[in-house]
């Protein structure tokens, strides 16, 4: 019975709709950097993090390609049986 009520209080906190924490509103900060016209692409604006998601999603993408190209080499010259 207790691990009922127990189950019970974890599914009222966590379906409860009032929020306990206040977060601070930085959609103001994130427009203003967004918007600046200081010739950043708007993709690398939001710092080193985005440097580092970019070059890792261009080197996925080139090395996906490479290998796809190899594979269809690969196959469209099939090995001699002997």
């Amino acid at each position: 019975m207790r691990n009922l009520l127990a189950l019970r209080q974890i599914a009222q906190r966590t379906i409860s709709t009032a929020s306990r924490r206040q977060f601070e509103n930085k959609v103001p900060e994130k427009q203003k950097l967004f918007q600046e016209d200081n010739g950043i692409p708007v993709h690398l604006k939001g710092g080193v993090a985005d440097a580092l998601l970019c070059r890792a999603t261009m080197m996925l993408t080139v090395g996906g390609t490479a290998y796809a190209i190899y594979q269809l080499a690969m196959a469209s010259f099939p090995k001699k049986q002997d």
